[in-house]
């Protein structure tokens, strides 16, 4: 049983409105009522009576509600007992990252946090949004940078840090790779080597959406799965990648980085970096490396 599931359910019963549920549990409204409806289609009957106007409990709905809060706060129970268990046999706080704020972002946390905190003592796991987030909840990591999903477990608290700026890598013989800058319409004619989106679909889709946006379809020559894979592609003459600036501190010889030029008004293709940790923890550690993150946020995002 899927106890996101059943904390969805407990919202919207608390709330009777799926708006104000959603925006409890930091959710899209479509995104809750199509759990809540998975629930249902696995009990094979209604929770919700809804109209246009109302939400409320059926029958059945109503029975469950002080069976689904005992499960939800043992699985809570459960989840703490996993963290402070692992707390205790370790004093290391252990920060996932995605690649990109593994080449940009981290070196020069660490370097601020070992200046204020040289008593901390941290261990960075380099792995995808995918991979990471699942880490948290089981509390294998304490804190990741990462890209939030679109459907996020409500479970973890994300925060949003800033949006990274994309640069084109071309060959250093490329007739792009002189230029101040480009745009996507130069690459319109480009074969483009673009992440899967299966294990990157942030990566993937800023791809097709800048392209889109343009009226333009990307021409895809390969798909690869890591950051120095695609570098290196590029570097053979494979083809062009739009990738996150901090990509750029990947050293492949015969590579060049562009800064990509955005059109106004086009936030929501640029990639998100959060910091996603779980609900309702606390650790002194994490919080001592967010304050320093908070107090250097501008200086660090000027340089993403």
């Amino acid at each position: 049983m899927d106890v996101n599931q059943i904390r969805c359910f407990l919202a919207v019963a608390d709330e009777l409105h799926f708006g104000r549920a959603a925006q409890a549990l930091d959710m899209l409204p479509a995104s809750l009522s199509r759990q809540v409806r998975l629930l249902e289609e696995r009990f094979e009957t209604r929770l919700f009576l809804r109209t246009t106007r109302s939400v409320s409990l059926t029958e059945a709905g109503a029975a469950i509600v002080g069976d689904a809060r005992a499960l939800v706060a043992q699985a809570d129970r459960f989840e703490a007992r996993i963290r402070t268990t692992r707390r205790a046999e370790t004093a290391v706080l252990k920060v996932g990252a995605i690649d990109s704020a593994a080449a940009g972002l981290m070196p020069q946390l660490l370097q601020l946090l070992r200046a204020s905190h040289p008593e901390i003592e941290i261990q960075l796991i380099e792995q995808k949004s995918i991979h990471l987030l699942p880490k948290l909840l089981s509390g294998s990591i304490d804190i990741a940078f990462c890209r939030p999903p679109d459907i996020r477990d409500p479970r973890l608290h994300f925060r949003t840090l800033f949006f990274e700026t994309a640069v084109v890598a071309v060959p250093e013989g490329h007739p792009l790779a002189g230029r101040a800058h480009v745009t996507i319409g130069d690459l319109a004619e480009a074969p483009l080597i673009v992440p899967d989106r299966r294990s990157r679909p942030h990566s993937h889709d800023l791809t097709i959406k800048l392209f889109t946006e343009a009226g333009l379809t990307a021409r895809i020559a390969q798909l690869a799965e890591e950051k120095h894979t695609i570098v290196n592609l590029v570097a053979t003459g494979t083809g062009l990648a739009i990738v996150p600036r901090w990509a750029s501190r990947i050293g492949v010889p015969g590579v060049a980085f562009v800064p990509l030029e955005m059109p106004e008004g086009t936030i929501r293709s640029k990639l998100i970096l959060a910091a996603a940790w779980p609900r309702g923890t606390r650790d002194d550690q994490r919080d001592a490396l967010l304050a320093v993150l908070d107090e250097n946020l501008a200086a660090i995002e000027s340089g993403a």
